[in-house]
């Protein structure tokens, strides 16, 4: 039997762990939609973030930025429902609290995709990097070429609905006028065929020269210039597995707008259902230039 003095010791031992747990919690970064170079070498180098490559195997193995993990996006989407995303999430060593930074070469679409993905199942602190592997090359910022691998961790889940449309949620929203749909494809994908009621924000227009995004103040200038209150919900899609359309969610959420929603089973599913689509046959020289 312990002695009191012993009993105290062990309770104020258990209470320094926690303490030095809950201190450890609240050191971590909390991470913005997209996450800026110096940020993400500083993390590095103090060991408080996860970098997930989402390029190919063998494009990772050429090199990558240092600490990364690899994740081909293929990978995900070959399964991901939410229990194999959480399964992922463990196997890279990622628990609740992990800072999560996700890059590829891409132009972030690829990113996008993983990074909203994480927060579907409920990893809100996830970040796209700013540039892409190659500029970050460029640049002649740190890499290596060994591959990366970190103890499993335990993640929870914790389903975000608020961010997730499938094809009936985009039927009811079609016609609702707090709701706007916008489709992420090129101006000719988008003329040729599109969800009826939707408007076209080609992922083109929200790039910049040096990073995948414009900048926030930028972002949100250009959506107000085109009629989108911050106050309406908006539902993104694009051609098929939400890339493009992921990419303009994190924009989207970069300009300060609250409620926005992914639909990843994007058109391609939308047409195989036979939902009603709209056709421009006569499209023109302004209609293809028009934003």
């Amino acid at each position: 039997m312990c002695s009191l003095n012993e009993s105290f010791k062990q309770r104020n031992s258990k209470t320094k762990l926690l303490n030095k747990r809950e201190k450890s919690k609240s050191s971590l970064l909390a991470l913005d939609y997209i996450c800026d170079i110096d940020t993400l070498r500083t993390l590095i180098k103090k060991n408080k973030v996860r970098v997930v490559d989402v390029r190919k195997k063998e494009e990772y193995k050429k090199g990558h930025i240092k600490t990364a993990v690899s994740l081909p996006l293929a990978e995900l989407l070959s399964n991901d429902d939410p229990d194999s995303i959480v399964k992922i999430l463990n196997n890279l060593g990622i628990s609740d609290d992990t800072p999560v930074v996700v890059y590829d070469d891409t132009f972030g679409a690829l990113a996008s995709r993983v990074a909203w993905s994480f927060k579907f199942v409920g990893h809100s602190n996830v970040a796209l990097l700013e540039v892409t592997y190659d500029n970050w090359k460029k640049l002649g910022l740190e890499i290596e070429r060994k591959s990366n691998k970190y103890p499993k961790a335990s993640h929870s889940m914790n389903i975000d609905y608020s961010i997730y449309a499938d094809a009936a949620y985009i039927e009811n929203a079609q016609n609702d006028k707090n709701k706007i749909i916008i489709d992420s494809r090129e101006r000719l994908n988008f003329l040729t065929e599109h969800i009826p009621n939707s408007k076209n924000i080609p992922y083109t227009m929200l790039r910049s020269e040096n990073s995948i995004l414009r900048s926030p103040s930028e972002l949100k200038r250009f959506i107000e210039n085109r009629g989108i209150d911050s106050n309406h919900e908006i539902i993104t899609y694009c051609g098929s597995v939400g890339t493009l359309s992921g990419l303009t969610f994190f924009a989207l959420k970069a300009a300060g707008i609250s409620n926005v929603k992914l639909y990843p089973k994007s058109f391609k599913e939308w047409k195989s259902l036979g939902k009603p689509k709209t056709e421009f046959k006569d499209a023109n020289y302004w209609d293809l230039s028009a934003e």
